[in-house]
């Protein structure tokens, strides 16, 4: 190879390693929020969620409050409900004049809660309750960017990768995304749903290849204990099966699903893998906490799954606040999904280039657990591709040239290739 050249300079041995060094004017990103008492730092929002359910639900005692079909009963699904809670903008209130035929639209009371009805640029309220932008589809956006349903093997299991599948076990979901890739499935089951499952489970038992299987929806925890355990035992029956994950938002939503009942089912079954939908800091509140430890205490493996939303978490102290939360509940921040090109999400989807930026900015800043993989998930079901920012800057006959978090350049010895017979 020809002789590398860089007009950086080359740091070839630093007596001290390349960290911030005495006198060096640190870049490490500022907090998302001041500390203040360690509560505070934690849960900022307990004292709203409780104003919440003084206000708008007084005679709704702890045990109704924290029953999560008394969420499901009171979820917030029209204009007129609301209008009870909050003003919506003028774009708000065009899209959910559509809301039953357009833009489905469903929250929790819980998850409501932690919207501040004063601020219409409200991470959360973004990310839940419908605008009219929503209405207008840009280039390259489809309602089935990722072609599941071409890779659909049998109804509801997508087998995409050679050794994995996405078992798509029920249409429900406690509470809309926006920006959801799925959106085109919402309420679209009316069969039974062991009737809808039987196919999808004969499938998985006569492809020995497959070793993973993914429980998505629609979110899965949203199912009944039993029919859960049902679930569960048939999918950990079939001998090649290895491991079984759960793709779902629930303890972000609904944390009050995560009580003894289901985490009596999900000890049955270990290993459980879940992959837990987190968007922005101000979802892990108490409630999160506690559902996210209680999951791991039951023995389930958590990481989480992020979608980069403009406006929303675009940005590194947002970032970094959620996956140092998420950390704290022992939840690995595993992916950071480019937003999918799904009709009408192109006010939702930053540049790639500004995917890359946060990256680099979180790498260095904080430990690599909190590092999710940025990917995008590519159109036309090609499947997730990693994204980097670019660390390599060079190479030639000796050495690899690689950039750190400071922009400093450093060099690494490769090996040479031994010639074989």
């Amino acid at each position: 190879m020809g002789q590398f050249n860089t007009n950086e300079r080359v740091i070839i041995d630093d007596v001290e390693p390349p960290l911030i060094r005495s006198g060096a004017a640190s870049v490490a990103p500022k907090p998302h929020h001041q500390n203040g008492s360690l509560h505070e730092s934690r849960f900022p929002l307990e004292g709203r969620i409780e104003e919440f359910r003084k206000h708008y639900f007084p005679d709704a005692t702890d045990a109704m409050w924290n029953d999560w079909h008394w969420q499901l009963f009171h979820r917030i699904t029209t204009y007129t409900d609301l209008c009870r809670f909050l003003t919506p903008t003028q774009s708000e209130r065009e899209a959910l004049a559509s809301a039953d035929t357009l833009f489905p639209f469903s929250v929790t009371p819980y998850y409501l809660s932690l919207i501040d009805p004063n601020d219409v640029n409200n991470a959360i309220r973004r990310t839940v309750i419908p605008s009219i932008e929503e209405s207008y589809v840009g280039k390259g956006e489809s309602s089935d960017p990722l072609a599941e349903e071409h890779t659909t093997a049998v109804q509801g299991l997508v087998h995409r990768y050679p050794d994995r599948v996405l078992f798509l076990t029920t249409s429900f979901c406690s509470t809309y995304c926006r920006y959801c890739t799925r959106s085109r499935m919402v309420g679209g089951h009316t069969e039974a749903l062991q009737n809808h499952w039987e196919k999808a489970l004969e499938y998985i038992r006569e492809h020995s290849e497959v070793r993973d299987v993914v429980i998505s929806g629609g979110d899965p925890l949203t199912l009944s204990d039993e029919m859960l355990d049902y679930l569960l035992s048939e999918v950990t029956g079939i001998e090649h099966v290895e491991m079984v994950r759960i793709g779902t938002k629930v303890p972000m939503v609904m944390p009050q699903r995560i009580y003894e009942g289901l985490l009596a089912v999900l000890r049955k079954y270990k290993p459980i893998y879940m992959s837990i939908h987190a968007t922005h800091p101000d979802e892990m509140t108490a409630e999160a906490a506690r559902a996210c430890n209680a999951l791991s205490d039951a023995g389930v493996v958590l990481g989480s799954q992020t979608v980069l939303l403009k406006g929303v978490n675009d940005s590194v102290p947002i970032l970094t606040d959620l996956f140092h939360k998420l950390l704290r509940a022992r939840v690995k921040p595993y992916y950071l999904f480019q937003c999918d090109p799904i009709s009408g999400s192109e006010h939702f989807r930053t540049t790639v280039d500004k995917g890359k930026a946060l990256m680099q900015g979180l790498r260095g800043f904080t430990s690599g657990y909190a590092i999710p993989q940025y990917v995008i998930d590519t159109p036309g079901g090609g499947g997730k591709v990693p994204i980097l920012p670019q660390y390599e800057v060079g190479q030639d006959d000796e050495h690899l040239y690689l950039r750190n978090y400071e922009g400093k350049v450093f060099s690494y010895p490769t090996a040479r290739e031994t010639a074989t017979c």
